[in-house]
């Protein structure tokens, strides 16, 4: 068996972690489009951390039950979200937003809740 094997499924959320960490590294993401930029930063994190959170419950099934890999997953998701927002007060330009938290984990509750009706029984 490889490494790369073995990794998977745990290797794509660990890898989007790192990318959402790169991205909030960043100083400055604007676009200069105002409300637009800002709607559509507000969309991307909703995405991303759905997404977040179906990954982490693809890998967390593999030694969990289906159930229970949705509320680990959910909880990886929205804590992740807190320290990203948290990491975001050490670098220069950028600020921690509860309200950025709420969207984020907005994002991995309808991930969550639809992985709870398709595989929750």
């Amino acid at each position: 068996m490889t490494l790369v094997s073995r990794l998977d499924p745990w290797l794509p959320p660990l890898l989007l972690m790192a990318v959402i960490y790169f991205f909030s590294a960043q100083p400055d993401l604007s676009s200069g489009l105002g409300l637009i930029d800002l709607i559509g930063r507000k969309i991307i994190h909703a995405a991303e951390y759905a997404l977040l959170c179906f990954l982490w419950w693809r890998a967390l099934r593999t030694c969990l039950q289906a159930r229970h890999a949705v509320v680990v997953a959910f909880l990886v998701a929205v804590g992740y979200a807190a320290l990203d927002e948290y990491h975001q007060t050490f670098v220069d330009g950028r600020n921690g937003s509860a309200l950025d938290v709420a969207i984020d984990s907005l994002g991995a509750t309808g991930a969550a809740v639809g992985l709870w009706r398709r595989h929750g029984d």
